[in-house]
């Protein structure tokens, strides 16, 4: 008699076991890990002695509300715009994706697993950032702090959304890297990276703010604030992940 067995899927443990390898490859990419982690960093430090002797508006200072939202964005952009799609196109051209196709665990595994680690990733960023400000130039916490931590979520996952379309059309890890990096300046300079997006002509200046990166500090600078944070901000970090997601889907593949 022939017994049929049903193959099941892996469950939570293997996930977690897949998830403990993923956050090893991101230790191995030296680059990978440094840069998102300093380089906003860096940028911080560079103003934030200055920044924190300029006060702003209920009792915070320009460090608070313009300075470590960027510091953040930056952080969760640099992850979920150049990281994350990299890894999933060396996946896919090393046949990992087409293989796990034809086995009980499923490829999307793999996205889940790598998600989870760039959220940690996001979080060690933006949590060393907090930390320095604090201890070492006073830097105070969100007026709106529930309201900031909703901000950054939609931010991840708006970020996230859009390096999923740069791991969809990159053939290679070091062509989603090109792309994601040209993605990260572009989104960026629109969202005021590079001298705030008073700086620009009006209607850069309001594309910028609609676009996640710009969408992500002004809502982050607002929550900091203790002021109301702007629909049109909600609005395009939630029309980006909406948008992204539909797109990268179309256009994914696991070969």
């Amino acid at each position: 008699m022939n017994t049929l067995v049903e193959a099941r899927r892996p469950g939570l443990r293997s996930l977690i076991t897949l998830i403990g390898c993923e956050a090893k490859m991101v230790m191995r990419d030296t680059a990978g890990l440094v840069v998102p982690l300093c380089l906003p960093l860096l940028i911080m430090l560079t103003s934030a002695s200055s920044a924190s002797r300029t006060p702003v508006d209920n009792g915070r200072t320009a460090l608070d509300v313009y300075v470590l939202p960027l510091v953040f964005t930056m952080v969760i952009a640099i992850i979920g715009i150049i990281n994350m799609p990299s890894f999933l196109a060396y996946y896919r051209r090393s046949g990992i994706l087409r293989r796990l196709g034809v086995t009980p665990a499923s490829p999307a595994m793999v996205l889940a697993a790598q998600a989870v680690v760039s959220v940690l990733q996001a979080l060690v960023g933006t949590t060393a950032a907090l930390v320095v400000a604090f201890l070492a130039f006073g830097a105070n916490p969100p007026a709106n702090r529930g309201t900031a931590l909703g901000v950054v979520a939609l931010a991840m996952a708006a970020m996230y959304s859009a390096g999923m379309i740069v791991a969809a059309v990159a053939p290679t890890p070091n062509s989603a890297v090109a792309i994601g990096l040209v993605a990260f300046f572009i989104l960026g300079a629109l969202g005021g990276m590079f001298g705030g997006r008073d700086s620009l002509p009006e209607p850069l200046a309001e594309v910028g703010g609609w676009l996640p990166f710009g969408a992500a500090v002004e809502a982050l600078s607002s929550a900091w604030a203790g002021a109301a944070v702007p629909a049109a901000n909600l609005i395009g970090l939630g029309a980006t992940i909406v948008v992204a997601a539909v797109v990268a889907g179309l256009l994914f593949r696991w070969e």
